[in-house]
């Protein structure tokens, strides 16, 4: 094919293509005068349900040292965004305790209810919760027994 036959080919296809409307210009329209164009969006955001237990500090071991009634301390950091809150359930799991007291700083928002051999801590809203709790435990056997006892409170977290 001669040079000027084929650059004459490509000048006509490149003016085809120009002078060809775009395919979006068919779903287009002019408003008319004093109309104006209006498009409606309907944006939603939807955060999922998150429940998480940020911090759970505590001794690893409370030294018994021949006392009957052992006391530690406990901090718990729970972040939520359920709407109905939620619960921790405070449980016993040691056999050398027999008795169990608890108490909580004032002001957090919590309810505490005795709930069997544990406690039952509960929120009825989303948030941040700091709480500071003070455990008394009182000890079955100390002559013979452990010089110390393994934490003996167990946490679990429950959505509502």
């Amino acid at each position: 094919m001669p040079r000027r036959l084929r650059s004459s080919l490509c000048l006509l296809a490149a003016l085809c293509l120009l002078l060809n409307p775009a395919s979006g210009i068919g779903d287009s329209r002019l408003a008319a005068p004093g109309h104006s164009a209006r498009a409606a969006l309907d944006f939603r955001i939807i955060i999922p349900p998150m429940i998480e237990l940020l911090e759970n500090s505590h001794p690893g071991r409370i030294d018994v040292n021949g006392a009957a009634v052992l006391s530690a301390w406990q901090q718990l950091t729970v972040a939520s965004n359920m709407k109905r809150g939620f619960c921790l359930h405070l449980s016993l799991s040691a056999a050398e305790v027999s008795g169990w007291r608890l108490q909580s700083t004032p002001g957090n928002g919590i309810t505490i209810t005795p709930l069997g051999q544990g406690y039952r801590l509960c929120s009825s809203r989303p948030g941040r919760y700091t709480l500071r709790l003070l455990h008394q435990f009182d000890i079955t056997a100390t002559n013979g027994g452990p010089a110390s006892l393994r934490w003996p409170v167990q946490t679990d977290l429950v959505a509502l």
